[in-house]
């Protein structure tokens, strides 16, 4: 039996990185296979990267989802939206000093009221929320919101978050966090893997608040994750079809890119199409589309630290996380990267 006790690792604090590199791809980039451990930089994954081999990103685009505002009893409020269902409709946590009970409405940034019609969730922690009047939440949001930071970047979001907690290949809005592996790409760096031979192909998952909810169980395969919203274009499935003909390999950009096409390969065929996933891979699993992964590093418990260690085997994970902080790499969200190669 897993527990949470296997996915744990002490992090000084100080690690934790709170800021962007000065450039994005002057990150570092650890390279793993196996009990191989090389230090590199994020400017040589070119140099890493064969030709015919594929490159998956996620090109979700983060919407302005933390909102500040009052209940009609006049009780300070904060929203965080976890998923803008449509125009008029959306899911969120809500912090406040007493709960808002249905029916009830809150005005956000003295901008707009949404009212709330009910509880959701695994275990109801999520509100459903209902916009009073015309407009589009979309469009509030994005005009009186402010970017959703990691709960463990400690400052307010500036004007550099803005751009560098969004990939340069943004498209789609929909998410409340970044798939922050893709946050090392820069046009040039894409461009660079092009000419190096490799092919590019995208995907969209949303990728919503829950994602930062800690396990709260113990056995680990007592553990159900949030769902999320995801789209397989026929042309990205296409891709993969070829690099695996011409002996290519599949390399996902971030852990929502390998979920998204493992998640949609569980019929035993990659299949285009939208739909909902709550895949939670943990070690033992069966990798059916991924041959390489790059990734941040993950915090200690998460179901992001049990992915890369399915991926990449648990005692490699153990190992290389030991060396990063030895080594003083950055973690989380503006940390540095990992390229990880998956173990048989």
């Amino acid at each position: 039996m897993l527990t949470l006790d296997d996915f744990d690792f002490p992090l000084p604090p100080a690690l934790i990185a709170q800021h962007p590199a000065l450039e994005r791809t002057s990150s570092r980039l650890l390279h793993v296979a196996g009990e191989r451990l090389d230090d590199r930089l994020f400017a040589e994954l070119p140099t890493l990267v064969a030709p015919g081999d594929l490159l998956v990103f996620n090109n979700t685009k983060v919407i302005k989802a933390r909102l500040f505002g009052r209940k009609e009893s006049g009780g300070q409020i904060e929203v965080m939206i976890e998923r803008v269902v449509d125009a008029r409709h959306a899911i969120a946590q809500i912090r406040a000093s007493k709960s808002p009970k249905p029916g009830s409405r809150i005005l956000l940034e003295d901008a707009f009221t949404l009212t709330v019609t009910g509880r959701t969730g695994e275990q109801g922690e999520f509100f459903a929320l209902e916009l009073d009047g015309d407009g589009d939440l979309y469009a509030l949001t994005e005009r009186h919101g402010r970017l959703p930071l990691p709960p463990y970047i400690t400052h307010a979001a500036a004007a550099e978050d803005e751009t560098r907690y969004q990939t340069v290949y943004a498209r789609h809005v929909g998410a409340v966090a970044a798939p922050t592996a893709g946050l090392h790409f820069d046009e040039a760096m894409l461009a660079r893997l092009q000419e190096a031979g490799a092919e590019l192909a995208w995907l969209t998952l949303h990728v919503g608040a829950g994602t930062f909810q800690p396990v709260r169980v113990h056995d680990v395969a007592a553990h159900r994750m949030h769902s999320e919203t995801y789209e397989l274009p026929q042309a990205t499935v296409d891709a993969i079809a070829r690099t695996r003909a011409r002996g290519g390999r599949v390399i996902a950009v971030g852990t929502t890119t390998l979920r998204t096409l493992e998640a949609a390969a569980q019929g035993g065929e990659l299949r285009a199409g939208t739909a909902e996933t709550d895949i939670f891979i943990t070690p033992g699993y069966r990798f059916r589309v991924i041959d390489r992964l790059i990734t941040n590093f993950h915090l200690p418990k998460s179901t992001l630290l049990m992915l890369v260690s399915a991926f990449a085997g648990m005692a490699p994970i153990r190992a290389a996380y030991r060396h990063a902080v030895d080594e003083h790499y950055r973690f989380f969200s503006y940390g540095d990267a990992m390229l990880l190669e998956r173990q048989p």
